[in-house]
């Protein structure tokens, strides 16, 4: 059982997954994620983040809002989506390390008070401007809209 997950956490620390953005997502990815109810015609990706798959998971924002999914194959009830336009966002807290897999993330706080988290991963540069870009289409969108 040990040799499994230390292979399993191998596999993810080499894993190829990237931040990626609207131009470098296929349009089979970008339909799925508009099926999701996630994203609508007029939304543009400025950043996308993938833990596993992109038909499993994803952390992304856009012009219009910040949103996460994890969908579980085996069992539909684990699956979760949660979204928040920016006008719908009191705090955004980024920075914070998750558990096991140390993988940072943004805590979404909306103005129900409800939260959730959105992952990414990559380099010291790539993370910070994921961030970066998320806060900054927060302040820049969230009383326009």
């Amino acid at each position: 059982m040990l040799k499994y997950f230390a292979l399993i956490f191998l596999i993810c620390l080499v894993s190829c997954n990237k931040i990626e953005t609207h131009q470098t997502l296929n349009q089979d990815d970008l339909n799925f994620i508009k099926g999701l109810k996630l994203l609508d015609e007029k939304e543009t990706v400025y950043k996308f983040y993938s833990e596993d798959t992109k038909k499993t998971a994803g952390n992304f924002f856009t012009n219009k809002r910040v949103a996460t999914y994890w969908i579980d194959k085996r069992n539909s009830k684990n699956n979760k989506l949660d979204f928040a336009f920016y006008k719908d966002i009191i705090k955004i807290d980024t920075g914070k390390i998750a558990g096991a897999t140390y993988c940072p993330y943004a805590l979404i706080t909306k103005r129900d008070h409800t939260k959730f988290e959105v992952s990414v991963d990559g380099s010291r540069q790539e993370k910070k401007s994921f961030f970066e870009g998320l806060l900054y289409q927060w302040k820049r969108n969230a009383k326009t809209k």
